[in-house]
């Protein structure tokens, strides 16, 4: 391999300690940039592969030369783009003005080093790509004796950066760049950075060589400006991608600007129902406990996905519907009602209630979102039993229970806790361990304890219910083949294990009185398990909607329905076994599954979310912060943790606001709309494209090709990626052509100039389509910013961009679309979320379940919650 690179780029330093560490020898070759026979355009430096590829870029060429000892890319590359937009332009900005750090660079130089102060390297144990390039960034600051005293307070930076400097692949890649790329021993701080990036051909007339005319580097350039280094820098990755973009490309996006008009976007009809000859999508989001305030990692995993997807579904004009709920019955209910002294109908009106609040702040646009303690829940859950029964996929047995003689009842389910068997977590639930995910019985618990008194139960036996899964298995295995691929990754692993081990009976009852009654003689006092009825519930809860369930949960031939699924993936065994099992011994063919998309967990800081410890954003406290929903969803999707477990950290949201939200699309879509507001009369300008521009048209449609395809498979945390890579690009472009320098030209410049703000206008507006399933609150200020409330357009599936708003369009009035994030408001969110309300919620508990509940003793409350049962066991 060979590096190629003009001297004191120390961009080709990054490569070479990258290479030392990788094993690789490099061949170094020294470019005169004012050769006029060089090959043009080029980026400085290139990694020339052995068999000739080239990689433009110095961060791509490093990942490269690292990629047999990647781990955790996710974190390496949030490192690489903080460095990218944050530190590195306010490291250029410093060195053009060395003489104190600015306000900016402080604040950057404190997230690194709160990040270091308790470990060697930025990801994980062991040097990354991420440790070399921000090293590489800071070396030309803290190699110098006369500056590094300003970087003092910077204690674990200063610390982490001897560290590195101090290995031997670092002392050799350096010794390789002075000996070869170095210029003169007196060089000052700014030369180190003077050949960050392009050689420019004037005569290429492209978008690559407006962005080299920002950043030329020859002999006269000693000393470039900030914006100069800065656009040098944001031009790599609008260079790296241009590179490659075909004629075709071009050809497509100019067809698409001059002969296409944008579809309009079908009106939403009340109720949704299916259509002849369309392809209808059934949504629902797994049905959240009422008895639980959800936290973010709740929400993220179930409500939000689904309203991400469904709202996609609307943009691109499929006919869907999405339903959710409340889970309302079962043990935990009647575990909380005897936890606050209310009976379960009035937890159930309470934390509805709550549940309802949270989302409707959240802007998760249900179709319906209901409840499951309801008349049509119970006739639903009773016929589809009355199918299976009838159909001999029940069975009987006598089950040894655990019973509390101090509280005279059986503890099923949660109101049971114990050790698991399997893994050996302390706190396991008598269904499910939170330890290892494993479902269990409340039987095999070790040591286990009545969760009311703390008692130690004992064994007795009960007659139940059980539905006959191994009568039902081949025709599961069958189905679970042929549509199993169109599932998440994890919810395939999950689903086939339990397949591998081979099903057995599952018990479908329960010794309740909170719960759907089993309409069968001989259990009248017995309800059904909650993992039986509550999938039932989406039909109820569809019912509840429109009063016509079986449109969408019976299939007919001239029908198509296709169902998606969102859940985390401990709900993964009850979707992918229990609820299509059901379906299938009930027959009357029901609509099942086609995509189950299960999240893994998201986690709080370093740490679970807790309610009772106090740890971590819950859904009432999101709203306390100040921040717009908006922000969270943005964030909770950026990180949504699709492939492994991913963790909500308030510095991190703070930088993805600041870099992505802030200076990326907030700047954009406000720079063009203040200069078309300012300067055109709020109108848009006339438009003549030509290369560059088509140039930047083919680069959108490929990231709106890409958007269309990942949400289509219900990818959603890739959508945001292209979305800021569309207004990165444009900023770029915006950047290269100078429209505030054009405007004051020529008539032909000028001409120039209206065509690059009329086309970022259309960009603007294209960006609003996207955004809106992410971030709709946003989405509809940018349309109303642009005077595009009127215009309801779709996206196609082949989404390109186009003229939306036509010239002489008048725009709204241009507004900042958000605010910095500060890091005293990061700090004062991390301690008030981080642990210290535990105390609060404990001592109230005790004082809502012994001084406010009306009820004198155990035994009231218990007849309390006895009567409420029963009123569920009226016939309907």
């Amino acid at each position: 391999m060979k590096c190629l690179s003009n001297k004191n780029n120390v961009q080709a330093l990054k490569i070479l300690i990258t290479a030392e560490f990788s094993n690789v020898t490099l061949e170094l070759e020294v470019v005169d940039v004012a050769n006029a026979n060089q090959e043009f355009p080029k980026h400085l430096p290139i990694l020339v592969l052995d068999d000739g590829t080239q990689l433009f870029s110095s961060t791509q060429s490093c990942l490269y030369l690292f990629k047999d000892k990647l781990l955790n890319t996710s974190a390496v590359n949030q490192w690489l783009e903080w460095e990218a937009v944050k530190l590195l332009p306010n490291v250029l900005a410093f060195i053009d003005n060395p003489k104190q750090l600015s306000e900016r660079l402080k604040s950057v130089l404190d997230v690194l080093n709160k990040s270091l102060q308790s470990t060697s390297f930025l990801v994980g144990e062991s040097i990354s790509v991420a440790d070399i390039s921000l090293w590489t960034t800071l070396h030309p600051a803290l190699s110098d004796d006369k500056v590094k005293p300003m970087f003092a307070n910077y204690t674990h930076v200063g610390s982490w950066y001897d560290n590195i400097s101090k290995l031997t692949q670092v002392q050799k890649a350096l010794k390789s760049w002075t000996d070869v790329l170095k210029g003169s021993t007196d060089t000052s701080l700014s030369e180190a950075f003077s050949s960050l990036s392009i050689v420019s051909n004037p005569s290429d007339n492209t978008v690559l060589s407006s962005l080299n005319k920002l950043a030329t580097c020859s002999k006269k350039c000693n000393k470039p400006s900030q914006a100069e280094s800065t656009a040098a820098v944001l031009e790599d990755d609008l260079s790296s991608k241009s590179k490659d973009v075909t004629t075709q490309e071009i050809e497509e996006a100019k067809a698409a600007w001059s002969g296409e008009t944008p579809a309009p976007l079908r009106p939403r009809t009340v109720p949704v129902l299916p259509l002849p000859n369309e392809n209808n999508i059934l949504i629902t989001s797994a049905l959240p406990y009422v008895n639980n305030v959800p936290h973010l990692g709740n929400i993220i995993g179930c409500v939000l996905s689904a309203d991400v997807f469904s709202r996609f579904c609307r943009l691109v004009n499929r006919n869907a519907l999405y339903v959710s709920g409340t889970d309302e019955y079962g043990t935990a209910t009647e575990t909380k009602a005897l936890e606050e002294g209310l009976t379960p109908r009035q937890i159930c009106d309470k934390y509805f209630a709550i549940h309802d609040e949270v989302y409707k702040w959240f802007d998760i646009d249900f179709d319906y979102f209901g409840r499951t303690s309801t008349p049509e829940q119970t006739k639903i859950v009773q016929q589809v039993f009355s199918d299976v029964h009838k159909a001999e996929f029940t069975s009987t047995a006598s089950v040894e229970q655990l019973h509390c003689g101090q509280c005279d009842r059986f503890l099923a389910d949660r109101f049971v806790e114990g050790v698991c068997p399997k893994c050996r977590y302390e706190d396991a639930r008598g269904d499910q361990c939170d330890g290892c995910g494993g479902l269990i019985n409340a039987i095999e618990l070790v040591q286990p304890r009545c969760k009311q008194c703390g008692q130690a139960p004992t064994i007795r036996s009960s007659t139940q219910l059980f539905l006959e899964l191994p009568k039902i298995e081949e025709n599961l295995q069958s189905w679970v083949s042929a549509t199993s691929d169109q599932w998440s990754s994890n919810a395939r692993v999950i689903c086939k294990a339990w397949l591998k081990e081979g099903l057995k009976p599952r018990c479908i009852t329960r010794d309740l009185k909170w719960g759907i009654p089993v309409p069968l003689p001989g259990f009248e006092n017995k309800v059904f398990y909650v993992w039986f009825d509550a999938p039932i519930g989406y039909m109820s809860l569809t019912q509840s909607y429109c009063g016509q369930y079986e449109a969408w949960w019976k299939s007919t031939p001239n029908k198509n329905i296709t169902l998606y699924q969102f859940m985390a993936k401990d709900n993964v065994p009850f979707h992918s076994i229990m609820f299509p099992a059901t379906l299938v011994a009930a027959g009357d063919n029901y609509t099942k599954v086609n995509h189950i998309m299960a999240t893994e967990y998201l986690n709080y800081e370093d740490g679970k979310f807790s309610k009772s410890r106090g740890t971590g954003v819950f859904g009432n406290n999101a709203k306390d912060t100040g921040l717009p929903a908006d922000i969270f969803r943005f964030y909770l999707l950026y990180v949504r943790p699709e492939n492994q477990d991913t963790s909500f950290s308030w510095q991190d949201l703070a930088t993805k606001n600041n870099s992505e939200l802030l200076n990326n699309l907030g700047n954009f879509i406000n720079r063009a709309l203040s200069f078309i507001d300012k300067n055109y009369g709020s109108t848009i300008p006339p438009m003549s494209l030509g290369h560059d521009d088509y140039l930047l048209l083919a680069l959108i449609n490929r990231e709106t090709s890409a958007y269309y395809a990942g949400l289509d498979k219900a990818k959603l945390r890739d959508g945001i990626r292209y979305i800021l890579n569309i207004s990165r690009y444009s900023n770029q472009y915006m950047q290269a052509n100078q429209p505030w320098v054009l405007y004051k030209g020529t008539d032909e410049q000028k001409s120039r100039a209206s065509t690059v703000l009329g086309v970022l206008c259309q960009v603007a507006y294209l960006l609003s389509l996207l955004l809106s399933p992410y971030m709709p609150h946003t989405a509809a200020t940018i349309s109303e910013q642009l005077g595009a409330n009127q215009l309801k357009y779709s996206l196609t599936d082949k989404p390109r961009l186009l003229c939306y708003l036509p010239p002489g369009h008048k725009i709204g009035t241009p507004a900042p679309l958000f605010r910095k994030i500060e890091q005293a408001q990061v700090d004062e969110w991390k301690v008030k979320y981080g642990g210290q309300q535990s105390k609060g919620p404990q001592s109230d508990k005790k004082t809502v379940a012994t001084g406010q509940t009306g009820f004198k003793s155990v035994e009231e409350c218990e007849k309390a919650v006895t009567d409420q049962g029963n009123l569920v066991r009226q016939p309907h």
